[in-house]
């Protein structure tokens, strides 16, 4: 488990067993998935704050049993961070700029400047989705580590007139070993698979599982059980920018705590502080760049004398012990951009082709510009004075950002006197995707996979939109929702008159004996 102080070497790890699996979009952006037991919560920056009420509206949701589920959730893993200095000078950076008004310490998204929560503890401890578990009754709940889902079984169609669209009953998974095994549903119409895999996983696994667009999946060999042409689209992730600024006096190290919310505008505004989160990140690309340039696939105009100054530029803050500093970034809201996400083979462990489509709408550009704009009247205020050094122009911290390799998308000329270039060139990510499987497209309102009977989606790839500042506190709220509401709307069991429902075959085996099914080691028939 991370903690504060190693959240940036974590989250740029490479290494094959680590809690991040790298890789690029076809945007040319640097990337990272979760690989570990309570998904992006592991390994980000911590931040935690609710959905806008005009998301939780426009989703349809119960607005009390939102709430009563937000409250759930935050027993267990959200905190009040403790704000130290970096963090106070630009909460009242942001203050004296006009981004107003001061709402303090607050879960809620509300315009203005606040201090939102955190799932770190006041030791600098991570608390995770995972810790959600301790409201799991252990008679009735596994767990399997180390357990890659491959794909999920489905009835042929109209095989009963009980059900006449196919039917999900079942999946198949790797153990640690790389033995492939099968789960099976028990023989009641109310259970279901429920995919939680997110916004990246959850499309790839409808399609290795035989949902997605049909010619696309007949390209890699895959047996088409709904041809869902929406199935990976939609796919977007809110393109962030930022300013590293160094400090002629230490700060703390700290992850994201104030977010400045400008009424007028199309952006947020957020920081982090330390020289370990900074330098670790801008260590992590330099040193992978190799690596990452191998696995886009792509040319990158990035020449060797780029990547030399680059390295000479991490190398640099490195050889300086008593250099300190944050990053001030920016994150468009929505954004109102997105692309989609198609399969690389037939492998559940091998990445995605992912197209986020950053700024390809011009709202989307326009609101970057409005917040480099905030960044620079906040790193210019009386407030953050002391924090900078006044001889460093916000000219040089342009142009050091432009010198790290943050991705690998082409650097122009202009680019360092136009905020619009300064944008495109320098994105990245904030790892917020949503997406690729979206309300009123491939799920209904109650998420429920829309032409197939026993398979639900309830993770980001359903969002429409990013929701407040960050997702992850709606993500878990939403599985702790949408847990209530399937069981608010089961009517009782009444076992006897299911009795006749079944075959006799069905009842002594799970689900479907007349379907022949294999071994997967032996590759024999198994016998009802």
């Amino acid at each position: 488990i991370t903690n504060v102080g190693n959240f940036g070497s974590t989250i740029s790890d490479t290494s094959p067993h680590s809690a991040s699996q790298i890789f690029i979009s076809e945007d040319g952006v640097y990337n990272t998935r979760a690989r570990v037991l309570g998904g992006g919560s592991a390994i980000n920056a911590g931040f935690y704050s609710h959905a806008e009420p005009e998301f939780v509206r426009d989703a349809g949701w119960d607005e009390d049993l939102v709430r009563r589920s937000y409250d759930w959730v935050e027993s267990k893993v959200a905190f009040e961070p403790q704000v130290k200095q970096w963090q106070s000078a630009v909460r009242d950076a942001l203050v004296e700029i006009g981004v107003l008004p001061y709402n303090g310490f607050t879960y809620n998204h509300v315009d203005g400047t606040k201090i939102g929560g955190t799932i770190f503890d006041d030791q600098g401890h991570r608390h995770t989705a995972a810790d959600l578990l301790e409201y799991a009754n252990p008679l009735t709940v596994k767990v399997y580590l180390h357990a890659t889902v491959s794909r999920i079984l489905f009835t042929n169609k109209g095989t009963r007139r009980q059900w006449p669209k196919p039917r999900a009953y079942g999946v198949v998974f790797e153990d640690a070993l790389g033995i492939r095994k099968r789960a099976f549903l028990r023989p009641n119409p109310q259970n279901e698979v429920i995919l939680t895999a997110g916004a990246l996983g959850s499309p790839q696994l409808m399609m290795l599982s035989g949902i997605g667009p049909a010619l696309h999946l007949k390209s890699h060999g895959i047996h088409v059980v709904l041809d869902q042409p929406n199935v990976g689209q939609g796919m977007a992730d809110n393109p962030m920018n930022l300013l590293y600024v160094p400090s002629p006096v230490p700060v703390e190290i700290s992850l994201i705590q104030v977010v400045g919310i400008p009424s007028n505008q199309n952006t947020y505004i957020e920081t982090a502080s330390g020289l370990s989160f900074a330098y670790s990140w801008a260590q992590g690309f330099a040193r992978d760049y190799v690596t990452f340039f191998n696995q886009s696939g792509k040319p990158s105009s990035l020449t060797a004398e780029t990547m030399a100054r680059a390295i000479d530029t991490v190398h640099a803050y490195a050889a300086n012990t008593s250099l300190k500093g944050g990053v001030i970034l920016e994150k468009v809201r929505g954004p109102l951009s997105s692309g989609d996400l198609k399969l690389r083979s037939r492998s559940p462990r091998d990445n995605p082709a992912v197209t986020f489509n950053y700024f390809k709408d011009p709202q989307d550009l326009r609101g970057c510009v409005e917040g480099m704009r905030s960044i620079i009247n906040l790193i210019n205020a009386p407030s953050f004075a002391r924090l900078r050094y006044a001889h460093l122009p916000v000219q040089a911290l342009v142009d050091l950002m432009l010198n790290l390799p943050v991705n690998l998308r082409p650097r122009h000329v202009s680019s360092s006197i136009s905020l619009e270039q300064f944008c495109i060139d320098t994105v990245m990510t904030i790892w917020h995707y949503h997406g690729g499987c979206q309300v009123g497209k491939v799920v209904d309102q109650d998420y429920r996979v829309v032409g197939v009977d026993g398979l639900r989606v309830i993770d980001g790839s359903t969002f429409l939109k990013s929701p407040g500042t960050n997702p992850q506190a709606t993500v878990m709220m939403l599985g702790r929702y949408m847990g209530t509401r399937i069981l608010q709307g089961r009517p009782p069991v009444n076992w006897r008159r299911l009795q006749g429902r079944f075959p006799a075959s069905w009842r002594r085996r799970p689900w479907l004996s007349h379907i022949p099914r294999k071994n997967m080691q032996g590759g024999e028939k198994i016998k009802p």
